[in-house]
């Protein structure tokens, strides 16, 4: 009898074995196809100029070496930017909860520059992050980098109050500390699951670009 109990813990050691190593396998391969998606898809690649809400002039390369997380939307938004910005906010907060996690810089452009300007801006972020950084700039410098991240923004027809909605791409994206595009997250994302799926990436990253 333990001779047969022997066989079959080895047995099913080994089968336990195998299944460990073909998940890992798989796993690593769907890490490196990911890798090569992403660096054929290379969203925001390129440079960009814009304003953060305190007067100083922001390129790309001012957050190089960062984890971000970025949201594209606008100020005069009545609940689905708030929401997502309190989303995004949350996550970060999650993040900073583990010590031992590089922080992770939360940036806000807006894809109504001809209303969000430096002064909107500052009113605007001062209700989510303490680190939310917003950003504007002119007509054509919005364009430039919503083209970047193919962000779709189109502005709807004016009121009697010359009010109206931009209906713009609802989504969190993730960059890494290159600069490009590592993820995304939807609406029904939450918090919980924005900032679970950032640690992973932190802690498989490998540079996109050489």
């Amino acid at each position: 009898l333990s001779r047969r109990v022997a066989v079959v813990a080895a047995v099913g050691g080994a089968a336990c074995g195998t299944w460990l190593y073909l998940r890992s396998r798989k796993e690593r391969e769907l890490r490196e196809r990911r890798q090569r998606e992403l660096r054929a898809l290379a969203l925001g690649q390129g440079d960009f100029q814009l304003v953060d809400h305190r007067g100083r002039p922001r390129r790309k390369a001012d957050f190089r070496g960062q984890w971000v997380l970025l949201y594209f939307g606008f100020t005069h938004c009545p609940d689905v930017c708030p929401d997502e910005l309190e989303k995004l906010s949350r996550a970060v907060e999650l993040l900073d909860g583990d010590a031992a996690l590089p922080k992770v810089q939360p940036l806000f452009v807006t894809v109504d520059p001809e209303r969000d300007d430096v002064e909107a801006v500052a009113r605007y972020v001062r209700d989510f992050h303490p680190r939310l950084l917003g950003l504007t700039g002119s007509p054509e410098q919005v364009r430039e980098v919503s083209r970047a991240y193919r962000v779709y923004a189109s502005a709807g027809p004016k009121d009697e109050d010359g009010d109206y909605i931009v209906d713009h791409t609802i989504i969190i994206y993730l960059l890494g500390p290159d600069g490009l595009f590592l993820d995304y997250y939807n609406r029904s994302k939450t918090a919980a699951k924005i900032a679970e799926s950032v640690r992973r990436h932190m802690e498989t990253y490998k540079p996109l670009l050489d």
